[in-house]
């Protein structure tokens, strides 16, 4: 918003994040009115899960502060992160990625138009990038390059060429997409990459860019929310069933803060999407509605709250609260029960995925995609139908029966004129 001054965009830009390096570079290109460019990248893997609504919903927040946002889908990335998906593979994914987060920043009410999408490949396999590329690997040491990349690709005792080179290929995409700042999760992972790029890339002649880390989001089990573990996450196409059997059986325990994933995602997706939508009712014209947009507030809630949890009068009527610190408070002291939470939160889960399993059930094209990019590992193979024989007589005089054949016409039509005369010769002799 062209209204907000430097000091607002900034408290917007960092707001609910959990580290930032490199802040003076931002704080200066805001104090010269320029907007500042960004990028968020992710690795079209395994399938994406509602961790994912962490760092979308931050975006938000850059595009209301007038940050330029790219997304770069990292398909070459991808195919580097352990071999575990085949390069025509991970092109069905990254089709797939596209789909899904378009669906997911409109059930947001994000403006996609203001978000640019692009591709690894489209410049990755370029001359130049390459030619950076060598350079970086001339003056990189094995163990930096082990040392950083040993959170995203998983190293063993003789770790593959490919996970060494996934560190500077990354840094050097904050160069070749132009941006000021890079934006990742707070986990060992991004920030060691993070660091590794503020080390090497003025080493290559390029200035160093600022790093925004956002909290990483407790799984549904404890641990990381991960793609390769079905138990600690929630699907962006889980039924809604599902949903709610997942966060039924989600660690929770009665007055347990510490590695609580439910509060946790309350905190980093629920208030925030809730606070983006009280803001558009007020008038904020940076989302769009794009199906609901009702904030997670009961109605006849105090204002100023920012998210309900409804409960029967029997059990002293629904609570609301003005702040995450609120809620975290009242489930430490157990006036919260882990039962009302996890119903609020499995309800308001189902209200922001209803438009995109909409959205993917209304698109044949996605559809397809999805087939593709991730195929049933227990659906069993088309039996290939075998071709009818088609008989085709040979031609005369070829083929097994063709001989016998001569033999009873001659037998037939009696001895050739040369054995009649041949015959005669000898009878003279």
């Amino acid at each position: 918003m062209s209204d907000l001054s430097a000091d607002q965009k900034y408290e917007i830009i960092t707001r609910r994040v959990q580290e930032v390096l490199g802040a003076d570079s931002i704080k200066a290109i805001l104090a010269e009115g320029r907007s500042p460019k960004c990028y968020w990248g992710t690795a079209p893997t395994g399938r994406p899960h509602i961790g994912y609504f962490v760092p979308l919903t931050k975006i938000a927040d850059f595009l209301h502060a007038d940050v330029v946002v790219k997304i770069l889908l990292a398909d070459v990335h991808a195919f580097l992160d352990n071999l575990k998906a085949p390069l025509d593979l991970v092109a069905h994914r990254t089709k797939y990625y596209q789909h899904l987060l378009l669906a997911v920043f409109k059930s947001l009410g994000i403006p996609t138009s203001k978000l640019h999408f692009v591709e690894g490949s489209s410049y990755q396999l370029t001359k130049e990038y390459n030619l950076d590329n060598y350079k970086l690997c001339s003056i990189v040491s094995e163990h930096d390059a082990k040392k950083a990349g040993a959170e995203v690709v998983k190293q063993v005792e003789s770790p593959l060429l490919s996970g060494l080179l996934y560190p500077g290929l990354q840094a050097l995409d904050e160069q070749y997409l132009d941006v000021d700042f890079q934006f990742g999760g707070v986990d060992q992972a991004s920030r060691k990459i993070f660091t590794f790029a503020e080390l090497y890339l003025p080493r290559l002649g390029y200035r160093k860019r600022a790093h925004l880390m956002n909290a990483m989001v407790p799984g549904l089990a404890g641990g990381k929310m991960s793609s390769s573990d079905p138990n600690s996450k929630i699907d962006f196409l889980d039924t809604p069933e599902a949903v709610r059997k997942k966060i039924k059986l989600a660690f929770c325990e009665e007055g347990n803060v510490e590695e609580n994933g439910i509060l946790s995602f309350v905190e980093a997706v629920l208030i925030p999407i809730s606070e983006l939508r009280i803001s558009r009712l007020q008038g904020d014209n940076v989302v769009e509605e794009v199906g609901e947009q009702k904030p997670f507030v009961s109605a006849g809630a105090p204002e100023g709250t920012v998210y309900s949890v409804e409960r029967d009068e029997k059990h002293g009527g629904s609570l609301h609260y003005k702040s995450f610190a609120e809620m975290k408070a009242d489930f430490a002291s157990k006036v919260l029960h882990p039962k009302d939470l996890k119903t609020s939160v499995a309800a308001s889960i189902n209200s922001i995925l209803d438009p995109i399993r909409a959205a993917f059930a209304a698109d044949d094209e996605w559809k397809r995609i999805e087939a593709l990019a991730y195929p049933d590992p227990n659906a069993k193979p088309e039996k290939k139908k075998k071709k009818e024989k088609v008989y085709h007589p040979p031609p005369p005089g070829k083929g097994k029966d063709a001989k016998a054949s001569v033999d009873v016409q001659a037998s037939e039509e009696g001895p050739r004129t040369s054995e009649v005369a041949e015959a005669h010769v000898v009878v003279a002799s």
